[in-house]
């Protein structure tokens, strides 16, 4: 399962408005969980079972509260039980497509498998 998420504090220290200080103690926070990720310049990617994920995601956002008295949370999850390997394995498809001008799935997706990337 893939869980992509961003926190970021409502206020920041000085009239910058940068938020990379606390965005990167949550990184911090996914990086040291072992679980696969993905960070953009938007979200973070995290793929895994609800119990692994999800106290990661709470950590991450309690290591951003500790900067900031007010932060945003959004959660977006993919949420295929049994799959592994989905990170890359979106990404690798839609690619192999967009390569090969193929209008069927090489990568063993399902008929109507509705895979979204966005491109970077």
């Amino acid at each position: 399962m893939l869980f992509a998420f961003s926190v970021a504090p409502t206020t920041t220290a000085d009239d910058s408005a940068s938020m990379s200080e606390a965005v990167a103690e949550a990184v911090r926070v996914v990086r040291a969980s072992g679980l696969p990720h993905e960070t953009t310049s938007m979200f973070t990617t995290i793929e895994g079972d609800w119990d692994e994920v999800m106290p990661v995601i709470r950590a991450a956002t309690d290591a951003v509260l500790a900067v900031s008295p007010r932060v945003s949370l959004v959660l977006k999850a993919d949420l295929r039980p049994g799959r592994s390997g989905e990170l890359r394995g979106k990404v690798d498809r839609v690619e192999h497509r967009l390569q090969h001008g193929l209008a069927t799935d090489p990568g063993g997706g399902e008929k109507g498998d509705d895979d979204e990337v966005v491109a970077p």
